[in-house]
């Protein structure tokens, strides 16, 4: 079943803002999934961020970091909840450090009192005297330890890795709107869809007078064969008949929505949530269209207009 929107009423009619004030649509929405990566170097650390983001109903910053690097953690936390309104993140500092040569130390003191105590020894025969490898061997003359990281060096990766992190966001941030903009044009695409339902539902034939009334005859001619029915009540059911047949106040209240989804698309932001309750109210609308049509025609636009909101609906669960 094909609508031509050209036809719509003024209700259902997109305001036209003119060239010279017409909303950009680029960059306006983000959506919620995306992936970004980052690499530096500090001294001897090599820094990479990895975050990607998928959909969820608020924000859960999920971190993952090493030592020495955790202790940035909070600020992480605070970086990323600055750039980001909704979404599941996972982000992870990847640290990896160049091989420090190991510290070797000789105790001297002791080294020459073993010496001086060697020299002063009168050797038995065939037994060759010390050397210094021999002398080094002794547990306490020779110390080699693990070369320790320099504080400095530690505080500046750090520092190093929380502004890795903000150009990591800028990456995420800029793959979800580009993203978004792209949703963007999709969910106006489906409003203008639910628009032209609307208004083929608004000018249904099976929704004039003559129609109305034909029915009502039909209708009222039924009840009338039944001998016992109260001829009192024919006032009160053909009133009823009538009030069921009326779906201006669904068609009134769905242009009212459709307007604000529209608003909230051009304006951009944080708008997932506020877009989802749209597309409920959508549905609530059509689901008493297609509950008191009593016309197959527009019981079809109904059932049309439901495809055409669930779809709206899941395009909407992407956004921020």
């Amino acid at each position: 079943m094909t609508f031509r929107q050209k036809n719509a009423s003024t209700i259902f009619a997109t305001p036209d803002t003119g060239p010279s004030n017409r909303v950009t649509l680029s960059m306006a929405l983000a959506s919620m999934t995306g992936f970004a990566r980052a690499e530096a170097c500090s001294g001897p650390w090599r820094l990479a961020w990895e975050i990607k983001s998928v959909n969820a109903k608020g924000l859960d910053v999920r971190l993952r970091l090493s030592p020495p690097f955790d202790a940035i953690e909070p600020g992480a936390r605070i970086k990323i909840a600055a750039r980001l309104a909704r979404g599941t993140v996972h982000a992870a500092l990847i640290a990896g450090r160049e091989a420090l040569a190991p510290k070797v130390t000789i105790n001297q003191e002791l080294l020459r009192e073993l010496v001086a105590a060697v020299t002063a020894t009168a050797l038995p025969e065939k037994v060759a005297p010390a050397t210094l490898d021999g002398l080094l061997a002794i547990r306490g003359v020779l110390e080699i330890s693990e070369a320790s990281d320099d504080e400095a060096a530690i505080f500046a990766a750090r520092a190093r890795a929380i502004n890795l992190l903000e150009a990591a966001l800028d990456d995420l941030v800029a793959m979800r709107q580009k993203e978004g903009a792209a949703l963007a044009a999709v969910l106006l695409a489906r409003l203008e869809r639910i628009a032209a339902l609307a208004v083929a539902a608004d000018e249904s034939p099976a929704r004039k007078p003559d129609a109305i009334k034909a029915r009502l005859i039909q209708s009222l001619a039924l009840l009338a064969q039944n001998t016992d029915f109260d001829q009192n009540r024919l006032h009160q059911e053909a009133l009823m008949l009538a009030a069921r047949a009326d779906i201006r106040e669904e068609l009134d209240r769905l242009a009212a929505h459709i307007a604000a989804a529209r608003a909230l698309v051009e304006k951009g932001g944080v708008a997932g949530r506020r877009l989802d309750f749209l597309a409920q109210e959508f549905s609530r609308e059509a689901n008493t269209l297609c509950a008191k049509s009593n016309d197959a025609s527009l019981t079809a636009i109904g059932l049309e207009l439901r495809v055409e909101i669930d779809q709206f609906r899941e395009q909407v669960q992407n956004i921020e």
